[in-house]
């Protein structure tokens, strides 16, 4: 169980770590929204920190930096990213599904679904089709 939750934290530290360079090639209500999802994903991280030391597991910490698929140039390769990025986290999420029980089977299904939801506003905004994907996180 705590395997899926340090799992979860690693996810929500990359999507933090990710949305800097996404954030800086938006503007506007774009930006904002970034800024939310960023957001959204701290107080995720936060959150799970706690939980682990409840079950005293010590995770690694998160690495300084991360390598990004692509370079972030554009506002089109920012919603690509920030789309991309939501769907990692949820299929994460998806898979901490299995291993987890009762409140941190609440959490991964709460995170699976904003992550989800992410997604598809960031696949909105990009103009992607289809704007939904019929199984979140579930990758292949």
């Amino acid at each position: 169980m705590s395997q899926a939750l340090v799992a979860g934290l690693a996810a929500e530290q990359a999507a933090i770590y990710a949305y800097a360079p996404i954030g800086v090639r938006l503007t506007g209500a774009e930006r904002a929204e970034a800024r939310a999802a960023e957001a959204a994903h701290r107080a995720r991280r936060d959150t799970l920190v706690l939980r682990l030391e409840q079950l005293r597991v010590t995770p690694s910490a998160a690495p300084p930096a991360y390598v990004l698929p692509y370079p972030v140039t554009d506002r089109a390769a920012a919603l690509k990213l920030a789309g991309e990025i939501e769907d990692g986290v949820a299929a994460t999420w998806r898979a901490a599904l299995r291993d987890t029980e009762g409140g941190d089977r609440g959490t991964a299904l709460a995170a699976l679904t904003d992550a989800a939801v992410r997604a598809t506003r960031w696949r909105r905004l990009a103009g992607v089709t289809p704007l939904t994907v019929p199984f979140p996180g579930r990758l292949g």
